[in-house]
């Protein structure tokens, strides 16, 4: 269970994370305007348009793996197959966050959805 714990944890913590690209791409457009922070956010292109969308993808994805884990524990199931499932979701959404960065559409897409399944097999394990 403590597996499961440190990813839901490590998950959490990735929007966050996923914040420090916007943050240097908005001081690179002309300072970090923090009394308008979404409206600055609104202008960014390129790299900082990108960071963006994957910080805010990092709150998606919490929709899905933080109920399937909490249920996980929830009801027991809490062996080795789901904490190798939890344990792929986190690294998927590290590598997923890095393609994005760099522009790598159809090699994140596939991370996306590999990701987004283990968690789908998390809640599936518990039925």
């Amino acid at each position: 269970m403590t597996v499961l714990i440190y990813c839901l944890f490590i998950a959490l913590l990735l929007p966050y994370l996923g914040k420090i690209p916007v943050a240097i791409a908005m001081h690179r457009l002309g300072g970090y305007d923090n009394n308008h922070p979404r409206a600055q956010q609104a202008k960014l292109t390129g790299f900082g348009a990108r960071a963006l969308a994957a910080h805010q993808n990092a709150f998606e994805s919490l929709m899905i793996f933080a109920p399937a884990i909490l249920l996980a524990i929830a009801t027991h199931q809490t062996g080795q197959w789901v904490q190798q499932l939890a344990l792929l979701h986190v690294g998927a959404r590290v590598v997923y966050q890095i393609l994005y960065l760099v522009n790598i559409s159809v090699l994140r897409s596939l991370v996306w959805g590999i990701a987004t399944v283990c968690s789908f097999l998390i809640v599936w394990q518990c039925l």
